[in-house]
């Protein structure tokens, strides 16, 4: 038997998938999440063998749940689902160790095959993700979308500079590089720019 959590801000789909996954196969559903904060208790309260979490939530979205679970939970094995595969996502997601991806619109039953795959120590990115996440045609460095990312949050050089652990001169570098690229003026433009063509 494997045991789930689920994480979606989608009621209807994540009542689906509650009623649907144990039907499927060998799996008992623990807790159900609608928020990334919710997703955070949750797992780490029930301790689940596999979070089912949904990539795009309001307030803290999928991956800031899984990096605040990482931090205790390091081994916890983790399931995206997602619409959009944004270029950069999923190799952010990797970078956080996520062992899943799967298209919400996948069957339920697609969905429990992959938790199996999952729990049994493998990794799994279907094919239609990761065809569109992989054609990454970003300039940005990671550090200076790691920067625009924060700039879009709102958070000052300072800010920035001590979250990344780096001088604020090199913030302000990274930040000019990423204006060149964008070829914008300021940060908040090009941290805008880099959002509309799905760079962050």
């Amino acid at each position: 038997m494997t045991t789930v959590v689920l994480a979606d801000d989608e009621v209807l789909l994540r009542k689906a998938l509650a009623a649907l996954l144990p039907l499927e196969g060998d799996i008992t559903v623990l807790a159900e999440a609608e928020n990334g904060e919710e997703a955070v208790r949750a797992t780490l309260r029930h301790q689940p063998d596999v979070l089912v979490i949904d990539l795009e939530m309001p307030g803290v979205d999928g991956l800031g749940a899984v990096s605040a679970i990482r931090r205790v939970r390091p081994d916890q094995v983790i399931l995206m689902l997602t619409r959009h595969a944004r270029p950069g996502v999923l190799r952010r997601a990797l970078k956080l160790g996520v062992q899943g991806f799967v298209s919400k619109s996948a069957e339920p039953a697609h969905i429990t095959s992959v938790i199996a795959t999952l729990h049994e120590g493998r990794r799994w990115v279907d094919p239609d993700v990761s065809a569109l996440a992989l054609i990454d045609d970003s300039p940005l460095t990671d550090r200076e979308a790691d920067v625009l990312r924060a700039t879009g949050e709102g958070y000052s050089v300072t800010d920035i500079a001590a979250q990344l652990h780096l001088a604020e001169g090199t913030v302000r570098n990274y930040l000019s590089n990423a204006m060149q690229k964008t070829q914008t003026r300021t940060r908040h433009e090009a941290a805008r720019y880099a959002r509309e063509h799905d760079w962050l």
